[in-house]
């Protein structure tokens, strides 16, 4: 009993010192901050956004390059079909579709049972007067773009915000990826030695050797353009390090007492590598999983910016920075910009925080 207590025991007062010297790290801690932040808000997602269509993907052309704070009259028209309503979850998730069809006027005037309005134009610029009944204007409101419009009048804050649970997905998913594979991979490689290590080194430096981006891109056209491949074309480049940490942390611990003593009570090699070996490894597997996070967000935005990404609608910081990557020359360099720094934050975020992980967790490391 006391035997199988106690690699956990070590484990857990490991986790308990490495969490104290991070608590200590305030890169660590604010950039720990930073990534909660983020990640509350692209989970909050249409709950917050100001436009809630799916993919934040509603379009007023007579509306695009405007800059941020832009505000217009909208009239909000009742829409012939019935638009069935959708609960907070499935909007948070997938978004809403309007009961009303918005349209951006200059001006409008109620005579009798008929609206008239004129279309938002350019100063300057002569709208034709259009009417529509009375009974399906719902209401008029000044709406507001706090961080203006892209090209197609597309609201550029929801671009922005729900562009960020691209980025966070692909993380989170592909280091699960690369942490199913390296760890399960290192771990064998690392315990059994002999030609199931030989083999698993050979996989492992062919992969080394080739560019990632390379790697990424001929996985993306093996598996086609889209959500999902992004995922798995990303995850399946990353569990190199992984496989190459957990190999030699697990063929340090292997020669240790406690596996000894597995041997000798007859437990299992698979008990002894899941339940003793790699609780003492997973350590070490969170400070590298934080830098894989960090490579996984510009992987995919360099996808994204080759349009080997996650394809329109759907919004994403790398396809955002290619789509207004021209106007950084004229006078909308904000486009380009806002997307780009959000990339540049983000990464480094977790750069420091993995920094500061493996501070915590080096052993050598005085308090």
């Amino acid at each position: 009993m006391l035997f199988r207590k106690r690699p956990q025991i070590i484990s857990a007062s490991l986790s308990r010192l490495a969490w104290g010297r991070f608590s200590h790290e305030p890169l660590g801690i604010g950039s720990l901050i930073f990534i909660g932040l983020v990640c509350l808000i692209a989970i909050l997602g249409y709950l917050i956004t100001p436009d809630k269509s799916p993919y934040a993907n509603q379009q007023f052309l007579e509306l695009g390059l405007k800059k941020p704070g832009f505000k217009v009259e909208m009239l909000y028209i009742m829409k012939d079909e019935p638009v069935h309503g959708s609960s907070w979850m499935h909007t948070m998730l997938m978004g809403s579709r309007s009961r009303f069809t918005e349209i951006p006027v200059s001006s409008y005037r109620a005579c009798g049972d008929t609206v008239f309005y004129k279309a938002y134009a350019e100063p300057g610029t002569i709208s034709a007067e259009n009417k529509i009944p009375a009974k399906k204007l719902s209401t008029s409101k000044i709406k507001t773009f706090w961080l203006g419009t892209d090209r197609f009048g597309r609201d550029y804050l929801s671009q922005l915000i729900i562009g960020a649970r691209i980025s966070l997905a692909v993380g989170f998913i592909s280091v699960f990826i690369s942490l199913l594979i390296g760890i399960s991979l290192g771990a064998v490689a690392g315990y059994f030695r002999g030609w199931a290590d030989d083999f698993i080194m050979w996989v492992i430096n062919v992969v080394w050797s080739i560019p990632t981006l390379l790697l990424v891109i001929a996985i993306t056209f093996a598996l086609g353009k889209g959500f999902w491949q992004v995922f798995v074309a990303v995850g399946l480049t990353m569990w190199v390090d992984v496989a190459r940490m957990v190999r030699g942390q697990v063929m340090s611990l292997r020669e240790k007492e406690f596996v000894e003593a597995g041997h000798a009570l007859g437990f299992s090699d698979s008990r002894i590598i899941i339940l003793h070996i790699l609780p003492n490894v997973m350590a070490a597997v969170i400070a590298i999983s934080a830098a894989n996070f960090a490579s996984a967000i510009l992987l995919e935005a360099g996808l994204s910016f080759l349009g080997l990404g996650v394809q329109p609608p759907v919004p994403s910081w790398g396809s955002m920075i290619k789509e207004n990557y021209g106007y950084i020359i004229l006078d909308y360099a904000y486009l380009a910009i806002l997307p780009g720094l959000a990339i540049m934050l983000l990464v480094l975020a977790f750069m420091l925080m993995g920094n500061s992980l493996r501070d915590a967790l080096d052993v050598k490391t005085g308090e």
